[in-house]
């Protein structure tokens, strides 16, 4: 995994072994993967000459996750403007904060795709510009519910680009009981799943399992509870961990090799397509709470192509473009009534990107916090319990 690899995708979303955005974020590395997108569509684009400031320039360098942008919303976009896109992955928040911060505004990169609780600390850090929301007048097309998150108010320095959330799917066939909390998840890896069960390779969220159980505060930092969640999850869960994985979840479903698996929602749902016998699985949306999480366009300091920068994030914003990428990346991009346009294009297992207000209601928003260091050593002692 830490080798170089270099993707070129250009093939329709059913032709692709896709390779989870959410699972490279937590370890899954493509490092320097170089895609120059071009093609032809269908769909046709804004005019270039009714962007801000006229004339854009040729070129647009784009820092985003492998596989995360739809490659015909991408041609679209240079068809219609003659601004050639320039799109570079990075494998996680760490390599993409280290890449800006190294270059000190000279990394050549225009918009970049942060997740949401990193922003803080790229904007404390001057690695991230503020936005000219004048110059992306598609904000107007985004739903409420998705804007104003409490790492940027005022979407001062981020624009929503996708979000998920996080819990579980299961296998109907081996767990006959009807899993609908944590503490279900919980009793099924001690019991039924044991030796079965993946659970997410990042730290926040696996101790979030405990931690929600109980209803103690996900983002906790109160050393008793986090003592608790270690007594836990090291003496008692691990054992009945078989993966630490976050990409296992789109080949456990097809394959069968897991009965229980911790995941994020469409990644779930790619699992789910890929398999034979879909009906078999079951995606939970855990009560009392889990993670919201979302990716960000955001402006690198010092990009050198502001405009085309901008028109290609108010580009992204449009229906048209949303519909799209969430038919490709299966997440969510927080443009309004985009369930009724994916749900109108008879998009497969939407439940599983759209899930109801009740849901959306009680999730909340990991934050990086003095409680991290904590929860990356209580993540290393579970596997090294498990491994053991």
């Amino acid at each position: 995994m830490g080798e170089q690899s270099t993707m070129k995708v250009l093939a329709p979303q059913a032709a692709i072994p896709k390779i989870s955005r959410r699972a490279m974020l937590v370890g899954f590395a493509v490092i320097g993967a170089s895609l120059a997108l071009s093609g032809c569509s269908n769909q046709k684009g804004f005019a270039a000459s009714a962007l801000p400031n006229g004339e854009l320039g040729r070129q647009l360098n784009v820092y985003s996750w492998g596989d995360y942008e739809d490659p015909a919303n991408i041609s679209d976009f240079q068809d219609s403007s003659d601004v050639r896109v320039q799109l570079d992955s990075f494998g996680s928040n760490e390599e993409l904060i280290a890449k800006l911060a190294a270059t000190r505004g000279t990394s050549g990169y225009d918009v970049v795709v942060p997740t949401g609780l990193y922003i803080p600390q790229m904007v404390a850090n001057g690695l991230l510009q503020p936005l000219d929301h004048s110059r992306i007048p598609n904000m107007a097309n985004l739903d409420p519910t998705y804007t104003n998150q409490v790492w940027d108010p005022g979407n001062q320095h981020s624009i929503p680009k996708a979000w998920g959330t996080t819990g579980y799917v299961y296998d109907t066939t081996v767990i006959k009981d009807e899993l609908s909390s944590w503490q279900d998840f919980l009793t099924a890896a001690e019991t039924t799943a044991s030796g079965k069960t993946a659970v997410l390779e990042d730290a926040w969220e696996v101790v979030a399992i405990y931690l929600a159980a109980h209803n103690i505060d996900m983002n906790s930092m109160d050393a008793t509870a986090l003592d608790a969640a270690e007594e836990y999850l090291v003496g008692t869960l691990a054992k009945s961990i078989r993966a630490f994985n976050s990409n296992v979840v789109t080949s456990g479903i097809p394959q069968g090799t897991f009965a229980l698996m911790q995941s994020f929602n469409g990644d779930a749902r790619q699992g789910m397509l890929a398999a034979s016998d879909p009906e078999r699985w079951k995606f939970v949306f855990p009560t009392p709470t889990a993670n919201l999480w979302m990716d960000n366009w955001s402006l690198a300091t010092g990009a050198q192509h502001p405009d085309a920068a901008y028109a290609f994030i108010n580009h992204m914003m449009t229906p048209e473009a949303a519909l799209r990428e969430v038919e490709y990346i299966g997440y969510h991009t927080g443009i309004k009534d985009l369930k009724e346009a994916a749900l109108a294009d008879d998009m497969e297992l939407p439940d599983l990107v759209f899930p109801s207000q009740e849901v959306l209601d009680r999730l909340k928003t990991a934050v990086l916090n003095d409680g991290q260091e904590r929860r990356v050593e209580i993540l290393n002692r579970m596997q090294a319990k498990a491994g053991a």
